[in-house]
């Protein structure tokens, strides 16, 4: 069975799978389509598949133009029909691994497909999952399941675990040139998706099992969020020390060893740093251990929209203005800057909270111009749909306060200081903007005079005025 998958996989016979097309599965199915396989790609969403049937594309990094081409030349089809798995050689899982409401994870869209793939298992088939999951999960869920249909794995079927390396729109590292981490049931496993994954990808890694490949990824972010913890942090000492933060940062930044840069903000989104680590410190529970790093990185981090929130209490309170009743301009609502992604995004939770405290809340995003709040809350609040404003003299005039959320290139921040009252800066955006009408807020505190007080003395500056 492996060498007749090997020989299908050099000779571009086989049909590839790709199970869930967001933003990791549309992507994985049309590097496999380029380099010249035929791609089924599988999702429940008749939406999406009707939509990619007709050439378009729903995912910014993936062009319209390549979806229809990759049609044109009969490389990809998109379908709802779960039979369709039965047709393919090896299959990639690309689908969501959210977390539960207590911070567990939530495997029904890891088992659906698991189950999916089982009901249409077939000797010679390769199963490969990508989503970010707890290590064990390849072999404790997707093993059993492909066993039960009586094929041993191995030998009659193959699986392994890849975890998917996105970066949404980063302009340098896409999926064919971001190296790929491979790890298998068996050597045989590892050996065949291996095989797969450099058919398309420029470097393929294989690691030795598949729980030292689904750690791979749990490493990869809960580094960046314990990192981004760490200067989340230091953003509040800065803070009650009246220190510019950027400026330390900068400054620390230009040791050319021994430091990587990462920077504060109003939290962290996305799919992977506000979700992965938990994985780890879930599984971790089970045996018993506790993983503070984690646990303290995640508490931090999550704590960063309330003390937005707080800085703009306190700079309306300067103004003499209550949060209450105050309009408040939102500037981003993407997870980070240049994308159209806004899950988990911190800018949700600062609007949420300005509007509990009684702030009439509206925003602008030009990659968002619209959203509704229960597409990203499961469901918790209620059906509304927020469209944005744009972003015009006599908006940024008439809000109380503009809470920069998300540094979107395209904002034009210039026009912000020139035009708004209040500016609440979370992200360093407007330190290159010559000064303007508006005051400026930082995320941490810049004196006003570069004096120490004198000693024993507890006054500093009551707000963050850059």
């Amino acid at each position: 069975m492996k060498a007749e998958l090997l020989s299908r996989i050099q000779d571009r016979s086989a049909t590839i799978g790709v199970v869930g097309l967001g933003y990791v599965g549309l992507p994985l199915a049309m590097e496999f389509a380029k380099a010249g396989f035929h791609v089924i790609g599988y999702d429940v969403s008749d939406r999406v598949c009707k939509l990619l049937m007709r050439g378009e594309s729903h995912i910014q990094d993936v062009p319209g133009a390549e979806v229809a081409a990759m049609l044109k030349d009969g490389r990809f089809e998109a379908t709802t029909a779960e039979s369709a798995l039965g047709r393919c050689d090896a299959i990639s899982i690309a689908v969501p691994t959210p977390l539960s409401k207590t911070r567990d994870p939530d495997m029904k869209y890891v088992q659906a497909a698991t189950e999916a793939i089982a009901r249409n298992a077939h000797p010679g088939m390769l199963a490969v999952l990508e989503s970010t999951t707890y290590p064990g999960t390849t072999r404790e869920v997707m093993q059993p399941k492909l066993e039960e249909r009586g094929l041993t794995v191995g030998k009659d079927v193959f699986l392994a675990f890849s975890p998917e390396r996105v970066d949404p729109g980063n302009p340098k590292y896409h999926t064919k040139n971001t190296p790929k981490v491979v790890g298998g049931i068996t050597e045989a496993c590892t050996e065949v998706a291996v095989a797969l994954y450099s058919s398309c990808i420029d470097t393929v890694v294989p690691v030795s099992t598949t729980e030292a490949a689904e750690l791979v990824k749990l490493l990869e972010n809960t580094f960046r969020s314990v990192n981004i913890g760490l200067v989340n942090e230091m953003a509040i000492v800065c803070d009650k020390l009246g220190v510019n933060v950027w400026e330390v940062i900068d400054a620390a930044a230009t040791k050319p060893f021994g430091f990587m840069k990462f920077t504060p903000g109003p939290g962290i989104g996305g799919h992977c740093i506000p979700l992965d680590p938990h994985y780890l410190a879930w599984k971790m529970r089970t045996l018993n251990y506790k993983t503070r790093f984690i646990d303290l990185a995640s508490e931090i981090n999550s704590e960063m929209p309330a003390l937005v929130v707080e800085k703009v209490t306190v700079a309306l309170n300067d103004d003499r203005k209550a949060v209450n009743g105050s309009r408040v301009l939102v500037v981003g609502v993407a997870y980070k800057k240049d994308i159209d992604d806004i899950r988990e995004s911190p800018a949700l939770d600062v609007i949420r909270l300005l509007e509990e405290r009684g702030a009439e809340v509206v925003h602008h995003d030009p990659f968002i111009p619209r959203f509704r709040d229960d597409d990203h809350d499961g469901g918790a609040s209620e059906h509304r749909e927020r469209i944005g404003v744009e972003l015009t003299a006599a908006e940024l005039g008439k809000a109380d306060a503009v809470v920069i959320v998300t540094d979107h290139s395209q904002i034009d921040f210039q026009q912000i200081v020139d035009d708004a009252n209040l500016v609440i800066d979370t992200r360093n955006a407007t330190a290159r903007a010559s000064r303007g009408r508006a005051r400026i807020v930082s995320l941490a505190a810049s004196p006003k005079l570069s004096v120490a007080p004198p000693p024993g003395s507890a006054a500093r500056p009551r707000t963050a005025v850059g």
